[in-house]
């Protein structure tokens, strides 16, 4: 009898780390880590050129994809020009489509990279790796006239603010 409850222990601790591998917030990205990618993104923008630089932001299994974290793309007009995720999102404009809630996030993101530069908008979009609607924060840099990449981390809102970075919503 001692033997069967050692080995069911056993089993029950390697199922316990086996489970915590595999946990949904292992697979999610963190802000820190959105912002890095979308730092890495805007270098290789800038050292690759445009062409070169939506190739791999296109590609879900390169370098620009990790987690449920994805570069995208968009121009001036409301644009999609790249996404790691969704290739039916490119060359859709999306100043009509409104986030879970109602809200344009596209043109507040178009907005911010306008006047702004760079910043974070805040909306709920369908997450890929979940395939549910959750909030969003998305970390949007303008890289040439008409050209922004952005980079969003599925969680609760971070109402901390991200240090020097506006945010903005609706």
């Amino acid at each position: 009898m001692k033997k069967i409850f050692t080995a069911l222990l056993i089993v029950f601790v390697m199922m316990s780390f086996s489970c915590a591998k595999e946990s949904p917030d292992a697979k999610r990205g963190t802000a820190e880590e959105a912002k890095a990618l979308l730092s890495k993104a805007v270098a290789f923008y800038k050292a690759n050129g445009q062409e070169k630089a939506f190739a791999a932001f296109n590609d879900p299994k390169g370098q620009f994809v990790s987690k449920d974290l994805y570069i995208f793309a968009f121009d001036m007009d409301r644009k999609v020009i790249a996404h790691g995720a969704d290739p039916d999102l490119i060359n859709k404009d999306l100043m009509k489509v409104p986030d879970a809630d109602g809200n344009y996030f596209m043109n507040t993101m178009v907005n911010v990279a306008k006047t702004q530069g760079k910043g974070v908008v805040d909306y709920k979009w369908k997450n890929p790796a979940t395939g549910k609607i959750e909030p969003k924060s998305t970390y949007v840099e303008k890289v040439a006239d008409n050209v922004a990449l952005a980079c969003g981390n599925y969680e609760l809102f971070d109402t901390k603010g991200g240090g020097e970075v506006k945010r903005f919503s609706k």
